[in-house]
């Protein structure tokens, strides 16, 4: 088998590899890591399943994300205005397009253009189970209570996610199809 020696590269050159172009990079790496630990999982013990472990994974996250925001805010809860900020600026952190469509007293909706994952989320609608967790801890340590209905998600083939936050309880987070979480909730136990 022979490779193509890539023009730009004098003779001898070809074969160092800082010299060719492969599209690897930290978080190209960590992202593919990822879409294949929750392939494997999903493939080996079902969707079901490879969601609850992933979701053990965001909780924890969620929990450390909202100390260190609000730690970071100098608070002991976040305000309603603050908490819609925040669950918006952790996602533009990370790479996500993620945007306010609509809020009230009851809820925030979410919209979302761009995965963190990036393309690595496609079929893998386990990994979605860390945007919940994560948006449902840090809502609930502030308002106590909040349900996560994941309506749209790009994982799931659309083109972007709907994500609605539920900030009590009542008929409408009852009819909403997601996952509850209550403040005081501790799922680590990192200091």
């Amino acid at each position: 088998m022979s490779h193509a020696k890539s023009p730009d590269v004098a003779d001898g050159e070809s074969d160092r590899p800082e010299r060719i172009d492969v599209p690897l990079d930290r978080d190209r790496f960590m992202r593919k890591l990822l879409r294949e630990l929750s392939g494997a999982l999903e493939e080996q013990i079902g969707l079901e399943e490879a969601t609850g472990f992933i979701s053990v994974v965001g909780l924890n996250m969620g929990n450390q994300l909202d100390r260190d925001y609000r730690a970071a805010l100098g608070v002991e809860r976040l305000s309603r205005a603050q908490l819609s900020s925040v669950l918006v600026d952790l996602k533009q952190r990370i790479d996500g397009d993620f945007y306010i469509i609509e809020q009230d007293e009851d809820k925030i909706v979410l919209g979302n253009r761009a995965c963190p994952f990036g393309e690595e989320i496609a079929d893998r609608p386990s990994l979605c189970m860390v945007t919940s967790n994560v948006l449902g801890v840090i809502a609930a340590e502030s308002s106590g209570y909040a349900k996560i209905a994941l309506e749209e998600t790009i994982a799931d083939g659309q083109p972007g996610c709907r994500v609605v936050v539920h900030l009590k309880p009542g008929s409408d987070a009852d009819a909403a199809e997601g996952s509850e979480y209550y403040r005081g909730t501790e799922y680590d136990d990192t200091p």
